[in-house]
């Protein structure tokens, strides 16, 4: 918003599934796509998910997930204050667990919530994924510079977790859980806690 002519673009599906597209990292552009240039995080592969600060384009995070068949270390959630001229890793687990989305509070921009999930996918089609310990929702209120973990009223054994935070009262989280106990859980507390609103699988 504060420069509508800037750009970040994030390749790679981001998807988990046999027939994916991998990318070769993140660019960015300054003339509304016109030209575009290469800014790194090459070995990532997939990135899910770009938040930009709403009042400086140049500040922003990025989510990695990283090699959707194998373990790489180029994985998890980085941030740039330089417009991606350099990025500095600020939530990382282990070379098997990546990052797939970033928000920032739509209040407060020094608040930032994002997840981390430890998914693969395997070299056979049938039953051709598996995923592993590590996945969790995170948040940091320092401007991402350190991250904790939301696990009150979550389910300990999580997949992925997609969220959204209400526009109007930011205490207000939603997130689709996938995995054991799956299911919609909401928060009143700005993730503090969580509970359970719906456990249809056709919806989460």
């Amino acid at each position: 918003p504060s420069n509508p002519d800037i750009l970040y673009v994030g390749s790679g599906e981001g998807l988990q599934r046999p027939d994916l597209s991998v990318g070769d990292g993140l660019y960015r552009s300054e003339d509304a796509g016109k030209t575009w240039v290469h800014l790194g995080l090459r070995d990532g592969q997939q990135i899910p998910a770009i938040a930009v600060d709403p009042r400086d384009p140049n500040r922003l995070f990025v989510a990695v997930l990283g090699h959707p068949y194998g373990a790489n270390t180029e994985r998890g959630l980085y941030r740039s204050t330089n417009g991606g001229q350099s990025f500095e890793r600020v939530l990382y687990r282990d070379e098997n667990t990546g990052a797939t989305e970033v928000v920032f509070d739509p209040n407060d921009p020094n608040i930032l919530y994002a997840s981390l999930w430890s998914g693969r996918q395997a070299p056979w089609e049938v039953n051709g994924s598996f995923e592993g310990p590590g996945s969790g929702l995170f948040k940091s209120t320092d401007g991402g510079t350190t991250w904790r973990q939301l696990s009150k009223g979550l389910p300990p054994n999580s997949g992925r977790i997609g969220f959204a935070i209400a526009p109007s009262d930011s205490n207000r989280i939603y997130a689709q859980v996938d995995g054991e106990k799956g299911g919609t859980y909401r928060s009143n507390d700005a993730g503090e806690s969580w509970e359970m609103v719906n456990s249809e699988p056709r919806v989460w």
